[in-house]
């Protein structure tokens, strides 16, 4: 009976701390939380504050923020809620994920190359007509303008 139960409290100890690895978080798991919250960091930085610096938060517990970001400090930052305007203070290293709805620098500049040129074409289109009603206006047999 001393062996069985002895057996058995080694088998039980051997289970438990087996299962104590998945309780914490491993290294390698913790230095990609703190390279996402860096990231996150830097991105809050490059955003700013204000009604322009809309972002959408998803945390590690499943929460979900949609608003605007009021205030950044060392260790997190403020989202205003887009719809209710509540306050939530985040801490960088609380974020699973952020997208900004803000356009990047190589979006505005393609936005820009097409007004430009959609504008030329315009421009374009509307000399070559003004060059066609210039010839038929010419014609002697014309006495009204525009011309069929």
């Amino acid at each position: 009976m001393k062996k069985f139960l002895s057996l058995a409290l080694s088998v039980l100890l051997l289970h438990v701390y087996s299962f104590a690895g998945l309780a914490t978080e491993s290294p390698l798991e913790r230095a990609r939380k703190a390279l996402l919250a860096s990231e996150v960091k830097a991105g809050i930085a490059h955003l700013g504050t204000g009604k322009r610096s809309v972002v959408r938060v998803l945390l590690y517990d499943k929460t979900r923020y949609h608003g605007h970001i009021t205030e950044i400090n060392g260790e997190g930052f403020v989202v205003a809620d887009a719809k209710t305007g509540a306050t939530a203070p985040i801490a960088y290293a609380e974020v699973k994920g952020i997208k900004g709805n803000n356009l990047s620098t190589g979006a505005k500049i393609g936005i820009g190359v097409a007004i430009t040129a959609a504008v030329i074409g315009i421009i374009i289109a509307i000399a070559a007509s003004d060059d066609d009603d210039e010839d038929r206006s010419g014609d002697p047999r014309c006495v009204t303008f525009p011309c069929p």
